[in-house]
């Protein structure tokens, strides 16, 4: 697949007067970056500009000065606004994360991010889209549970994934009888996520929901049970490296993990891929049994998981 042609860099400046989509276009891309600039210590704006010059300088080519703020305080606001609403997304959906990194820890990580990866959807559902990856080229920022943190960044990323993708009218066993294994093709829910990991994150975040409901019941008898509510937390211990294979997916309105064998994620993953049912099957491997596979299909059939490909 190409790779997706990168936007045009802001201009220096903002055009001293609109007269066309171009100049729009270029000065909605500088607005666009003052806007979503990271925010400096203190949690103001930074002030200076990405190539050094004095971000007032910058920004008062569009920006004017009123009777109480300058052309930077204004749109400060508007910047800081867009950082808290930013970073306030992520730190909702990724619990996990924090859990594994701190508070601290997660936070420094995900203002890197944003720094490195900002917005470019309408949609916040699409911040944590590349953070798994980001996770895995800095690994400096959350050493030394690095490899866990990636895996629990791809997990809760595929639940968001899994929340709101397709479903497909499902295959049944009347559609499938008859057709021979050697040319069958079944698709898989598009919101059907698999994931190959190398911790059990699923029992993990099991541990962190009940922790947090234990807290917040806690929370109910005052100061007192709030401080054990928040020891709760910290004792939830991050799990030790297991090869785990999942399949995150959606039933009846709701998001459910549920753990695969690895032959049994091969298959999946195969098909997936577009082998044949055939095809897929062999790609188990040798000790995989007829009542096995019998067995898995018979699971994913009744769990919906199958449809026709595309």
């Amino acid at each position: 697949m190409p790779a997706k042609p990168k936007p045009p860099l802001p201009p220096r400046r903002a055009p001293e007067r609109i007269g066309s989509t171009a100049d729009l276009r270029a000065f909605q891309r500088l607005m666009m970056q003052a806007v979503t600039r990271p925010l400096a210590r203190g949690q103001r704006a930074d002030r200076r500009w990405a190539d050094g010059r004095p971000a007032a300088a910058v920004v008062g080519t569009f920006s004017a000065p009123n009777s109480r703020l300058t052309g930077l305080e204004r749109i400060e606001i508007y910047n800081r606004m867009y950082w808290f609403r930013t970073l306030d997304s992520l730190y909702e959906d990724l619990p996990g994360l924090r859990a594994v990194l701190g508070e601290r820890r997660f936070l420094r990580l995900i203002e890197a991010y944003l720094g490195r990866h900002p917005s470019r959807s309408f949609t916040l559902r699409d911040l944590p889209s590349r953070l798994a990856g980001f996770v895995r080229r800095t690994p400096h920022l959350t050493m030394p549970h690095t490899a866990l943190a990636v895996d629990m960044a791809a997990f809760e990323w595929a639940q968001v994934e899994c929340f709101d993708a397709a479903a497909h009218p499902p295959f049944t066993p009347a559609d499938l009888a008859g057709q021979p294994a050697g040319r069958l093709r079944l698709g898989v829910q598009p919101h059907v996520r698999l994931l190959a990991l190398r911790h059990p994150v699923d029992e993990f975040a099991l541990a962190i929901k009940d922790a947090a409901l234990r807290g917040d019941a806690s929370n109910a008898v005052g100061a007192a049970g709030a401080h054990r509510g928040r020891a709760a937390r910290r004792q939830v211990r991050r799990p030790r490296p297991a090869s785990t294979w999942l399949a995150v997916h959606r039933h009846e309105g709701k998001i459910y993990y549920k753990r695969l064998e690895a032959p049994a994620h091969r298959i999946l993953t195969a098909l997936r891929a577009g082998r044949t049912l055939a095809q897929a099957v062999a790609a188990a491997g040798r000790g995989v049994t007829p009542e096995q596979v019998r067995t898995w299909f018979t699971t994913w059939m009744q769990l919906g998981w199958f449809c026709r490909r595309s």
